[in-house]
């Protein structure tokens, strides 16, 4: 989940133009882990620091990677 969630948040970072505000949350009840896991994906050092770590960042930009790349 937290993969997913990171991915979607990065797409969205890359995609949108600055002025617009990411939010990523996990629907109540979807995770067992929700609360830690929306937390995570909302702190803006935690997801810098995880798209500054090579293999993660490869990782999700497989994830996000359209056919056409």
């Amino acid at each position: 989940a937290t993969l997913i969630g990171l991915s979607i948040r990065a797409k969205l970072i890359y995609t949108l133009p600055t002025r617009y505000k990411v939010g990523v949350n996990i629907y109540e009840g979807a995770h067992i882990q929700e609360v830690q896991i929306n937390k995570q994906l909302n702190d803006k050092e935690r997801v810098t620091a995880a798209l500054e770590n090579k293999h993660l960042c490869a990782v999700v930009n497989r994830c996000i990677a359209t056919p056409d790349d």
